[in-house]
């Protein structure tokens, strides 16, 4: 309404109106004027579809893009350039970060554990429940993908639905819950080769069914605190896998590869004493016999 109030001299002096000689239209523009590295620049925002993630995406972009160029569809014009930012650019650096904490933290962890047990085949026994917990994230998080998985109804309410089970990509939030697995994955092995060690230390075993009756008698007496250790980890969880509103979509991912670790590691309670047995009786066949 002001500009089409401004008054324009006519030739003879008179003062006129600006909307009475000319029509002003109103046509959406930039709500903004941006410039970064004096450059202008706009942004154009898109979105992904469910099952594909930030990294998938842009790279998918990009070779689109490459394409429409080698192809001649696409010319940009001179002084233009484009650039993907945003979330991708935070996942990559992530990424890159993470490649390093990662081994870090395993490295870690296998030396806190060989300075409590003072020997190379006993830490790497412990150690392989790590192992044996990071398959069973990735194996919780392929059946998050799966269709079929928790397709079952109780009480009118869908296990799909509760736990919010849906593809899950690798993101960073995944990976920082692979990092707090590692931390727990060893715990049934700590305890199961603590009061191994300790039992064989007392007990001093010198035939291999006297390292059979001790190994059977320190796992039955660990048996229940490794159970109850899980147990109190995997129902932490639970409230978190199926929580919902500001933060879960962080949390979620997070949660899933532990529950699924945790709840696969639960083997270690029979492969812990097993592999230690083996490795004792391995020794004892190996002392020389005396008449």
């Amino acid at each position: 309404e002001s500009l089409e109030r401004i008054l324009v001299p006519a030739p003879d002096g008179t003062q006129i109106p600006l909307e009475q000689v000319s029509r002003i239209y109103y046509r959406p523009g930039p709500q903004a004027i941006k410039s970064e590295d004096t450059f202008l620049v706009a942004y154009v925002i898109f979105d992904k579809q469910k099952d594909l993630s930030e990294v998938e995406v842009v790279e998918a972009a990009q070779a689109y893009l490459i394409e429409k160029q080698e192809s001649g569809e696409f010319v940009l014009p001179s002084g233009v350039s484009y650039r993907f930012t945003g979330n991708y650019e935070n996942q990559i650096r992530s990424e890159k970060r993470l490649a390093v904490v990662l081994p870090l933290a395993l490295l870690i962890i296998f030396v806190i554990l060989y300075l409590q047990f003072k020997s190379t085949s006993t830490t790497m026994l412990i150690f392989s429940g790590i192992i044996v917990a990071w398959a069973g994230g990735f194996l919780m998080l392929w059946l998050y993908g799966q269709p079929w998985f928790m397709d079952v109804t109780i009480f009118d309410v869908n296990m799909r639905d509760l736990f919010q089970i849906r593809p899950i990509n690798l993101s960073v939030a995944v990976w920082v819950g692979f990092l707090a697995l590692f931390g727990i994955a060893s715990d049934n092995g700590v305890i199961l080769g603590t009061y191994l060690k300790q039992t064989f230390e007392k007990q001093k075993p010198k035939t291999i069914q006297a390292v059979r009756e001790a190994t059977i008698e320190a796992a039955q007496r660990r048996i229940r605190p490794c159970l109850m250790t899980s147990a109190t980890t995997i129902l932490a969880l639970i409230p978190v896998l199926t929580s919902t509103g500001r933060g879960s979509d962080v949390m979620v991912p997070m949660a899933i590869p532990s529950f699924g670790g945790m709840t696969v590691v639960l083997i270690s309670v029979f492969v812990v004493p097993t592999l230690f047995s083996a490795i004792e009786e391995f020794k004892v066949g190996r002392l020389p016999k005396i008449d």
